[in-house]
């Protein structure tokens, strides 16, 4: 990652793991506290995933704003679970972060569930 002081060249993308099997990129842009929230959504989710798959291998979510307009984000996130040799995706869009992660992650809990 290359940083001019303390922030982001343009176009520089981060991608953050958390543990050995969780990856986001996309987040550069928040704050420490709204990754914190990220952060705990995702552990959360993670956690369920790894209870409900005997073989969880990894969790990778990509977020990227679009359709940004004055004082308004609409987010699209991809999420997609490496699990028992499969692959499971989803996508959402929502103007709350927060929202479309646990909507994107509830999907692919729902698809887990159905899958067994």
């Amino acid at each position: 990652m290359q940083k001019k002081g303390d922030e982001m060249e343009e176009g520089a993308e981060e991608n953050i793991k958390l543990g050995g099997n969780i990856e986001l990129s996309g987040f550069s842009f928040l704050d420490k506290a709204q990754m914190v929230v990220v952060k705990k959504i995702v552990g959360n989710y993670a956690r369920k995933f790894s209870e409900m798959s005997s073989n969880f291998e990894r969790l990778s979510i990509n977020v990227k704003k679009i359709h940004a307009v004055e004082n308004s984000e609409n987010y699209e996130i991809n999420a997609r679970l490496f699990a028992n040799k499969e692959q499971f995706h989803a996508s959402e869009n929502d103007r709350n972060l927060f929202f479309g992660i646990d909507k994107v992650l509830k999907k692919i809990e729902g698809m887990i569930k159905k899958h067994d």
